[in-house]
């Protein structure tokens, strides 16, 4: 048997990879991280979207210590969260330190005690906010340690590496999913599900690739499947 676990938030990108590993593996296991942050309805809308879908399983882990130890505007209600700018550089107040080696380190050793093969997480180095550990790099040699100190091969997957957000958009449509992708979802830095706040660099960037994917439906649709290997 199949089995995969996805490291799952309830936003577009996570559920996106949740829905192509419905199709790609016997079984499913969602993994939510309750790290104290900002847009704690995440939770809530990962659990509603893991039973809708039909994840074999869903669990919370409490990782708020990490909320102690980063700082970031995700994690202090007294930082604000950044509207978008286009001008923009260096590293933006959103991004929390080790996040991502956290929560792929803990899902792989959920990954371990239910025998699966795969963590799936929704990491993007094409349209991403600059975050380091976003990186197909990082991502490689996390995978790398893992499976040296655990002693298996647990494979990371990160279907969305090299897709920009039209892409993603496509992906979902692919799989038949994308009006649920744009209502269920919380992506928003601010925690409006759907469309979000239209004014956080989240939302902005979802709302470009949605645009881009409706207007160039045929292309970007074509550009997806040649990434994705899908036909």
């Amino acid at each position: 048997m199949k089995q995969a676990v996805v490291v799952f938030s309830g936003g577009q990108d996570s559920t996106t990879c949740l829905i192509q590993a419905l199709q790609q593996y016997d079984q499913v296991h969602c993994v939510t991280f309750d790290y104290g942050q900002r847009h704690r309805e995440e939770i809530e809308v990962a659990a509603q979207l893991a039973h809708k879908l039909g994840a074999c399983a869903h669990k919370v882990l409490d990782v708020t210590l990490l909320n102690e130890l980063a700082v970031s505007s995700l994690t202090r209600d007294n930082i604000p969260v950044p509207t978008y700018d286009p001008d923009a550089s260096g590293l933006p107040s959103t991004f929390v330190p080790g996040r991502n080696i956290l929560f792929l380190t803990l899902a792989s050793i959920y990954a371990y005690q239910v025998e699966a093969e795969a963590v799936i997480t929704g990491v993007c180095e094409t349209d991403f906010s600059g975050y380091p550990d976003c990186r197909d790099e990082f991502v490689k040699a996390l995978n790398n340690a893992v499976s040296l100190g655990m002693a298996r091969n647990i494979r990371f997957e990160t279907p969305l590496m090299w897709l920009n957000k039209a892409e993603t958009w496509a992906l979902a449509d692919y799989w038949q999913q994308l009006p649920l992708v744009r209502a269920e979802t919380l992506t928003c830095y601010n925690g409006v599900k759907g469309d979000g706040c239209g004014e956080c660099a989240a939302c902005h960037l979802r709302a470009r690739g949605l645009a881009d994917y409706q207007a160039n439906t045929s292309a970007v649709m074509a550009a997806m499947k040649q990434k994705s290997g899908l036909n």
